[in-house]
């Protein structure tokens, strides 16, 4: 699938990346090129004493910012494919610095596009967020406006041979500024901070994610919004999985915070069929293709109209057990690596 491709990732240092990137390392050996593209020059330097390009010669560390439409354009001359990985997503950051996240997360996302138009790229890939789906908070209006304008730009590829395609997922164990590293360092207080003992939240591993991008490549059609089958938990689960003897301390919910996260709401139950692993939203009108195609062509069946994908109402939750398992498992493993150490072995 990627075998002799030209690849860029933006985002590239953050933990998606890396982790998209060691998996594409691995799997694709004979990989032509792989540009990590992100504006952090420590994260860069840090990330190859991992990953160096004596060692990767298809590797490319290029400093730029989405927001630089002329950088993108430069960096992806001769690029096959694109992971859109780069976003400003803390939501009390957004909510205070409203036009910064703007900036980046929509414009950035149009220069994405329109730097991958002028350039010939085969495959892009964006990735967002549940928040996406209906969203309250500044952080989930942006993802679901790029969300839009990737969908829409199959509609302006003209004669271009070329998908656009969005992967939506959910919070992604460990991942830097998420709950668990938090709730790693609060463990030494004998308290942890709850929002909302009722709050859930959908799960998906790191590796779940890079596997998921790495699907839509290869079998993405052009327009989906594509939404992964994943477990739920609740927030005092995960806190008692972490550290049991702790008081669980409710401080009640942030600006633009969620009981429930969704990733699909009962408006898009119309457009959503299932595709086994995943569902898939389709767009509502400019496709190549129609609903009744689309499931001839994939083996997709239509949702229930009215269903929707909710983390509260989701059937399948993690145990506690399973939640201790799964997070002492993959800190073992991270303070394993080389390299920068993990945010889940701090």
């Amino acid at each position: 699938m990627l075998s002799n491709k030209s690849i860029l990732i933006t985002g590239g240092t953050g933990s998606f990346g890396r982790a998209f990137v060691n998996t594409v390392l691995a799997r694709y050996p004979d990989v032509k090129r792989l540009v990590i593209y992100s504006r952090d020059e420590l994260k860069q330097y840090e990330m190859a004493q991992t990953f160096s390009t004596r060692e990767y010669p298809a590797l490319r560390y290029f400093i730029g910012d989405v927001r630089d439409a002329d950088r993108l354009r430069r960096a992806l001359e001769g690029i096959d494919v694109v992971v859109h990985a780069a976003a400003l997503k803390q939501v009390p950051a957004a909510e205070y610095n409203p036009f910064e996240c703007i900036k980046t997360n929509v414009l950035g996302a149009q220069n994405v596009i329109e730097a991958s138009l002028d350039q010939g790229v085969r495959n892009v890939v964006a990735l967002s967020t549940d928040k996406a789906a209906a969203p309250i908070n500044l952080y989930g209006a942006t993802k679901l406006c790029s969300d839009k304008l990737f969908v829409a730009a199959n509609n302006i590829k003209g004669k271009r041979d070329m998908r656009f395609s969005v992967v939506r997922y959910g919070n992604v164990m460990g991942s830097r500024g998420s709950v668990i590293p938090f709730f790693l360092s609060q463990r030494a207080t004998g308290r942890l901070p709850i929002t909302d003992p009722q709050m859930t939240r959908f799960n998906i591993s790191l590796q779940e994610g890079v596997d998921m991008v790495l699907w839509s490549i290869e079998n993405a059609l052009g327009g989906e919004v594509l939404v992964p089958k994943i477990p739920s938990y609740r927030i005092t689960d995960l806190a008692t999985a972490i550290a049991p003897d702790c008081e669980q301390t409710v401080v009640g919910l942030r600006p633009g915070e969620k009981i429930h996260e969704e990733m699909i709401t009962t408006c898009d139950s119309l457009q959503t069929v299932d595709l086994g692993r995943y569902y898939a939203i389709l767009p509502s009108g400019g496709a190549e293709f129609s609903i009744e195609d689309y499931i001839a062509r994939t083996g997709a069946t239509m949702v229930a109209p009215g269903f929707s994908y909710n983390s509260g109402t989701n059937p399948d939750f993690l145990s506690v057990a399973q939640l201790r398992g799964m997070i002492f498992g993959a800190a073992d493993a991270a303070a394993a690596m080389p390299g920068p150490a993990s945010v889940l072995a701090a």
